[in-house]
């Protein structure tokens, strides 16, 4: 695997051009085009892709197809026999062509864009100083806890900065979510080419949406090749944080191999996430079932499932990639539903990418950034506003606005076209809560085929109890041989279980009293030199892109509020509490007024009163306000 490579030259002739362009994301390619010539009039009204929300090629037709490619090759073998050389866009060619790509004018998108079509070795995020630049002689380290997506990057922009860092990762390799999750038929659910780093991408992804072997792989290929790798002490658990008032330094409490130790440092950032600790449900008599029994993110190898009856409690994201894994191995799936998903069409959920993707992503200057831009682009505009009550509307638990009654009747049709022959089924699929009240599930027709086998069943009445030959739901008994309870993870419990003392040994867990908030899911007052990565109120639900351009943003302000403390010649920094507080009521008057909080269908989103996960605006707005640190809004000590 490589990450940023020279490009090689496109071919001479026009045929193995023309065979090349055939595995094209076409408009993708018809923006690359007019990027490369500077002739926007490939960007026809007619080839503006009516549906890129849900299909492969934005759901234009055949016949539009065949002329979006016969315009590309033209203009492109133009641009070859010309030798003309590829360079940034102009901003006016820029907002030509997205505001023609998005539907809507991009003006006020420009800069972001800019970021997003920038190549990876141009790495507009990087920090632009170093330690050695601000000042030399400091005595200023940084601990990073977590070795996933977030914490090798921070690791990497730190070391780009010549701040010494290490990395304490309590599993024995890199990965995070990705290290523990190694439950039958998991992948992401976030589109490969926006799976990866903006600086660091990867052109062979082998499929659309990549298994977790392959994501693993790319983490332990990027931990090695950028040299984190060797800062990382594995196997080495955080148990506790402690601020030394006198000191100005964090103590941190550690177990590893040689069991108890102890280290201190002048900042710490924790990247453990939001999806790190199974959550398993209240129900009575948990325990007591005398065959196998594991939550999916601790699943349990040396159990043989063939030709067992199974149970798996739950319906959500892993359940939903588990359940076709085990059917037709297992004897019987027996399926424990709470409430139903709704599904977004995407019927190239588990298929290869074209053979000649790679081709294109190595060869033709700037598609690849233009395809992470179609991939990425429906949530600057669009998913979420289909999210958002509207009061006039009025708002049921059918749909919280017209746009979302829109968006409801959509899926709604794509479900009950697979459900034909199903009608008794469909009374127990089809959600009964709005859109984006919970989570939405990628649905390539897998999920409503396994539930139709004869020997899945699916059960809609509520778990009541764990019994030593099963569980027992709606009074029903179910004896099975193992137990799979796939019910998520303790979201709203972020850097659990360490312990976390601040300023005057103000404890952390009990300041925040079950409802956990940061300025902009990274700081919280009282709590110097202290770096949250996805933290509260940072998790993407309808604003496209994933959690690692959310990283990176984040990331981007931690290394300016770093070099504000060097720069200014102090030894801490912390966020003001008046702007802490300013903060989080407006993200919580926004999330007052979303699905995942307004409707009652629950869920990891929402603990009934208030979401401490989800991030309520677009991606744009959380890319504005992590741009840089404002010193205004910071303490600096």
């Amino acid at each position: 695997m490589a990450f940023t490579r020279p490009l090689r030259p496109i071919p001479d002739d026009n045929d193995t051009l023309r065979r090349r362009l055939a595995g094209a994301e076409l408009p993708a390619l018809l923006m690359t085009v007019a990027h490369l010539t500077g002739d926007t009039s490939v960007l026809r009204d007619e080839l503006r892709a009516p549906g890129w929300l849900f299909a492969p090629q934005g759901g234009l037709t055949p016949v539009q197809q065949h002329e979006a490619r016969r315009l590309a090759l033209a203009a492109l073998a133009r641009w070859r026999d010309r030798g003309e050389p590829a360079a940034p866009p102009a901003p006016e060619l820029l907002r030509a062509i997205t505001t023609w790509a998005m539907g809507s004018d991009t003006g006020d998108l420009l800069p972001l864009l800019a970021e997003e079509i920038a190549l990876p070795e141009d790495d507009p995020k990087a920090p632009g100083w170093t330690l050695d630049e601000l000042r030399p002689d400091a005595d200023f380290d940084v601990a990073v806890i977590g070795a996933g997506f977030s914490g090798l990057l921070a690791a990497h922009r730190l070391a780009q900065a010549g701040v010494p860092v290490v990395v304490y990762e309590k599993n024995p390799g890199v990965g995070g979510t990705w290290f523990e999750n190694t439950y039958p038929g998991c992948r992401t659910d976030v589109a490969s080419h926006l799976y990866n780093y903006s600086f660091a991408p990867r052109a062979d992804w082998p499929d659309h949406f990549c298994r977790r072997e392959t994501v693993l792989d790319y983490l332990r290929d990027f931990a090695k090749e950028s040299g984190v790798a060797d800062r990382i002490r594995f196997a080495t658990e955080v148990t506790a944080l402690r601020w030394d008032d006198t000191g100005r330094r964090w103590h941190l409490a550690l177990r590893g191999p040689g069991g108890a130790g102890a280290a201190t440092h002048r900042a710490v950032i924790s990247a453990v996430g939001q999806l790190n600790r199974p959550l398993l449900p209240a129900v009575e008599g948990i325990g007591s079932f005398t065959g196998p029994a594991f939550h999916s993110a601790a699943w349990d190898h040396s159990v043989d499932l063939a030709a067992k009856r199974v149970a798996v409690v739950g319906t959500g994201a892993s359940a939903f990639q588990l359940v076709p894994e085990l059917a037709g191995t297992a004897a019987e799936v027996v399926v424990f539903q709470r409430n139903p998903p709704w599904l977004r069409p995407t019927p190239h959920y588990h298929e290869p990418m074209p053979e000649s993707a790679e081709w294109l992503l190595t060869h033709l200057p700037y598609y690849a950034q233009w395809y992470r831009f179609w991939l990425f682009a429906p949530g600057l505009r669009g998913i979420l506003d289909g999210w958002i009550v509207d009061h006039g509307h009025p708002p049921t638990e059918r749909a919280v606005s017209a746009l979302n009654e829109r968006l409801r009747a959509s899926l709604l049709a794509a479900m009950e076209a697979q459900l034909t022959d199903a009608p008794v089924l469909r009374e127990a699929v089809v959600p009964r809560y709005p859109v984006g009240a919970k989570r939405v599930l990628r649905d390539d027709g897998t999920w409503l085929a396994t539930l139709k086998r004869d020997d899945v069943r699916l059960v809609t009445a509520p778990v009541d109890r764990e019994t030593p030959d099963g569980l027992v739901a709606g009074g029903e008994e179910f004896a099975v041989d193992a137990i799979v309870y796939a019910t998520g993870f303790q979201a709203s419990r972020f850097l659990t279980p360490m312990k976390v003392t601040g300023e005057h040994g103000l404890d952390l867990h009990e300041h925040w009293a079950g409802a956990p908030r940061a300025h902009l899911g990274i700081s919280v007052p009282h709590f110097p030199n202290l770096f949250c990565l996805y933290g509260p109120n940072t998790n993407l639900v309808g604003q496209g892109g994933s959690i690692v351009y959310f990283s990176e943003c984040a990331t981007a302000y931690v290394l300016d509020a770093i070099r504000l403390l060097l720069a200014r010649g102090a030894d801490t920094v912390q966020v003001r509490e008046d702007v802490h507080d300013a903060y989080n009521a407006w993200v919580d008057a926004a999330s007052a007024d979303r699905a995942w909080v307004w409707s009652r269908a629950g869920g990891w989103y929402t603990d009934g009163t208030r979401s401490a996960t989800n991030w309520p605006f677009s991606a744009a707005e959380y890319w504005e306000r992590t741009r840089h640190a404002d010193p205004d809004d910071l303490l600096l000590g």
